[in-house]
């Protein structure tokens, strides 16, 4: 097997699209077939299904792709390594985040970075921590932001405990200094899509106050679950950093307090690009210089 023959079954595996797929890795898209059939030729077995309902992965493919895709992520970040060896003048750094951390934390930060580091590319994928953490793994990603969950990460991934923030109840209406989880029973919540952090984390402390929470809608990420609670559809339990600037929500603390923690993630197995490792450098300045809303906590 040959690398660019990986690179172009990578790419037509993630996009299930020939033309796109040879237009992302810069050839012509006979070139990337012919490559592939020479793929499938080598391994004597089909790796994807052509039809009218477009491209699909065979079983051959579905077992090969994660193979593939861990090569083709470590060779660009090999490259990357070996470009920045010269110096931070030039590279890329593959960013994910939460949803929430995305409204909260990362524009500053990325402002801050790009002040300091103008030649760094930024990319940035958003998306709840559990796909983070498998993008991470498949070196889909250098660092990821993520809410650390009981259960624990990948044991592929290291993760770096950064910041403690403290969830409030964020409503329209007027609200007590403090509420306690249990008043909750009788007020409709803007719910999390399901898989989201948050989700669980509100639907874990109804449970243990002894109820199941009524949801007024459901569904959201961070920006739309703040939308429908400023206009009046129900209350959230969030992270008190994400309300600043949004005067028309009030928050009130949770009793018993409740808390998560933001890890900084990245591949154990792999060392970090120069770029990466400036990144995370810069987060911890931004975390140190940026003031924290009442009951958050730094971790490090």
């Amino acid at each position: 097997m040959q690398f660019q023959q990986l690179r172009s079954f990578v790419a037509v595996a993630e996009l299930r699209h020939f033309t796109q797929a040879a237009e992302r890795i810069g050839i012509a898209q006979p070139s990337l077939s012919k490559q592939i059939h020479s793929l499938e030729a080598d391994l004597g077995t089909p790796l994807f299904e052509r039809g009218p309902a477009g491209v699909a992965l065979t079983q051959a493919g579905e077992a090969l792709l994660p193979f593939a895709a861990r090569i083709v992520a470590d060779a660009d970040t090999a490259r990357r390594a070996i470009e920045q060896l010269v110096g931070l003048g030039r590279g890329r750094v593959r960013l994910g985040a939460t949803p929430s951390l995305s409204t909260s934390i990362v524009p500053a930060l990325l402002r801050r970075f790009s002040t300091k580091y103008a030649g760094i590319d930024l990319q940035i994928e958003e998306g709840g921590s559990r796909d983070l953490e498998r993008s991470l793994a498949g070196g889909g990603l250098d660092l990821a932001l993520i809410v650390l969950r009981e259960v624990g990460t990948d044991p592929a991934l290291a993760a770096e405990p950064l910041l403690r923030e403290r969830l409030v109840v964020a409503s329209t209406g007027a609200l007590p200094k403090e509420i306690a989880i249990g008043e909750l029973r009788e007020r409709p919540l803007v719910m999390f899509r399901p898989g989201y952090d948050l989700r669980d984390a509100t639907l874990e402390a109804c449970r243990r106050a002894g109820f199941v929470p009524r949801f007024a809608v459901e569904g959201g990420e961070m920006d739309a679950v703040l939308s429908l609670v400023e206009a009046g559809l129900g209350a959230a339990i969030v992270p008190g950093g994400v309300l600043a600037g949004r005067r028309g929500l009030h928050a009130a603390r949770i009793t018993p307090a409740m808390h998560r923690i933001i890890a900084l993630a990245h591949r154990r197995d792999a060392p970090l690009p120069h770029a990466a490792d400036a990144l995370r450098a810069t987060l911890k300045v931004h975390l140190y210089a940026r003031k924290l809303p009442a009951g958050d906590k730094l971790l490090f």
